[in-house]
């Protein structure tokens, strides 16, 4: 959905590619030392940022903030922040970032830059050994690259919101996200915004995704490397830890992340694999009704016309600073963390606590979609919907954006639309729905795109969350699998956003069920050849889809 990824987008602040020069300045409060270097085994320095409080003297803790983005003088705030609670801060920037462009590779580089700058730290006459690391996104990424060899002076990592390269971002179950282009073009180098106009002509004319560059006038070297690995390939999973590397990261860990945030199914993967690989892993886990920027920061009170629970009102920044005192300097747990996943159920007002994920559900909803309802009991007569996408058309679209959780109508967009019946009582959605798809297509893959709602008493719509997944990498997100043309396959897909909240008596759950065919995604002909480099022409006949009535999804819930 465009406003779950687009919340990404908030933290990519543009910047002006600069040599790194060392100053050092005071005022009445600080000692500030700006750009410097820090040296790597690499050969290549790091340039930091380093502020300490002038009142104290003696060694304290660091907190490493770790950045991609070059925002100016303003990103000294991070350091000052740690200052002012009586560590040292340090901002340090992804290799080449204010020093040369030439040296920067997203992603690939931090595992290594990141132990031998925390190295350095621990030597510092005014670091006392212990460095902590905190923050969101590709910050929060970096702090799960360094976790694949912890160095002895880490002593905690606080990942919020935190981006699994390969995995959610730059694209989603195998599918590119909508503005990866725009990432680097104007948060890396820095190029003229691009036109507002792109994805229309990418849509209008048809040309390949993977032209979307040359469109505004250049070629983009991260752009075109990505879209060379669709897969989630040895390239992308080089990046973060393996099964051995999870098993012995036995440091404090607090991850954070929001219904509605863009990078939740990494941020969520994390927390997975590491209790999976490390069964006394000392990790906690907090997910709200927040976007990409509340999950980090301070949440909104209306959250894309959804007022939240009071009670969800927590700042992320300030919990986070509590971890890290609570972890460097021996002061209470924050009170949240009353157990290991604590989330916050919408509509009640309260915040629950479980041990595991795998205690948060006491019962399973499972609903076929047959015809236009979805049935809690499988379909005796086997039977399918129709649908068809003539990707030729450009006249229409099937996009279900809306820039509100909560609406008055819902737009089919060409989908299908599948209800249940009225419930008769309340319960809890809690968890990540999945399911199983039975199709035959006359092509060889496609695009799905399904969202989950709540259709409530007065009629409104509530956006709960949505799959996007190609079809193709269903069953392998590693391997691409072509479906055989006019056969019934299936596509099961579990990888999902987390949600709770409380379903009320008179209220329905909707599935809506389409194809990707708008500007803001990429599209997938479903001729076979690389998807990046499909263009118009491969579009052939309209795609026609069986949907069969034994497809199912499972919605995990809470009955009380």
């Amino acid at each position: 959905m465009k406003y779950l990824i687009s919340t990404i987008s908030i933290l990519l602040t543009s910047f002006t590619t600069v040599f790194a020069q060392q100053t050092t300045s005071t005022d009445s409060l600080y000692i500030t030392q700006d750009s410097i270097l820090i040296p790597t085994k690499s050969g290549i320095d790091i340039s930091a940022i380093i502020v300490r409080k002038k009142t104290n003297v003696n060694p304290l803790p660091a907190i490493l903030f770790y950045t991609t983005y070059y925002q100016g003088a303003g990103d000294k705030i991070f350091g000052i922040r740690s200052a002012d609670k009586d560590y040292v801060g340090i901002v340090a920037y992804a290799r080449g970032i204010k020093t040369n462009l030439k040296n920067y590779i997203p992603f690939v580089n931090e595992g290594t830059d990141v132990y031998d700058i925390i190295d350095w730290i621990s030597k510092q006459s005014w670091c006392n050994g212990s460095v902590g690391m905190f923050g969101g996104s590709y910050t929060g990424f970096s702090q799960w690259a360094i976790a694949k060899k912890i160095h002895s002076a880490l002593k905690t990592i606080v990942p919020q919101v935190a981006v699994m390269p390969g995995y959610d971002f730059p694209m989603e179950n195998n599918v590119p996200l909508s503005h990866i282009l725009s990432w680097s073009n104007d948060n890396i180098y820095k190029s003229k915004l691009l036109p507002r106009s792109l994805p229309f002509d990418y849509y209008n004319s048809g040309v390949a995704f993977n032209k979307m560059d040359s469109l505004a006038g250049y070629k983009n070297p991260i752009f075109q490397n990505w879209l060379k690995h669709p897969a989630y390939d040895s390239y992308w999973q080089s990046m973060v830890p393996t099964s051995v590397e999870y098993a012995k990261i036995n440091i404090p860990v607090l991850s954070t992340t929001g219904y509605y945030d863009g990078s939740q199914i990494g941020a969520i993967q994390y927390f997975k694999l590491h209790n999976k690989y490390n069964k006394n892993a000392n990790h906690y886990f907090v997910i709200g009704p927040y976007d990409h920027w509340g999950a980090q920061r301070k949440p909104a009170k209306n959250l894309m016309g959804y007022e939240i629970d009071s009670i969800a009102n927590i700042n992320m920044m300030n919990l986070a600073y509590d971890w890290l005192d609570y972890v460097l300097k021996g002061k209470p747990k924050p009170a949240l963390l009353k157990d290991r996943v604590n989330y916050q159920v919408m509509g009640t007002n309260e915040w629950k606590h479980s041990s595991t994920l795998d205690k948060i559900n006491n019962d399973t909803l499972t609903f076929y979609l047959n015809k236009t309802r979805l049935t809690l009991t499988k379909p005796q007569k086997k039977e399918f919907q129709k649908q068809t996408v003539d990707f030729n058309d450009r006249e229409n679209q099937n996009n279900y954006y809306t820039p509100e959780i909560i609406f008055d109508t819902l737009d089919a967009s060409n989908g299908l639309v599948f209800t249940t019946d009225i419930f008769q009582k309340e319960y809890i959605v809690n968890g990540s729905f999945s399911g199983n798809l039975w199709v035959s297509i006359n092509k060889k893959d496609m695009d799905v795109s399904m969202a989950l709602y709540e259709k409530m008493e007065n009629g409104k719509y509530f956006f709960l969350t949505r799959y996007v997944g190609r079809a193709s990498f269903a069953k392998d997100n590693s391997k691409r699998q072509l479906l055989q043309p006019n056969k019934k396959e299936n596509i099961p897909f579990n990888n999902t956003r987390f949600v709770s909240k409380k379903i009320n008596k008179g209220s329905r759950l909707v599935i809506l069920l389409n194809i990707n065919k708008h500007p803001f995604e990429i599209i997938n002909y479903g001729s076979g050849k690389p998807v990046s480099e499909e263009t118009i022409k491969d579009a052939g006949k309209p795609l026609q889809i069986k949907w069969h009535n034994d497809s199912f999804i499972k919605i995990p819930i809470w009955k009380g």
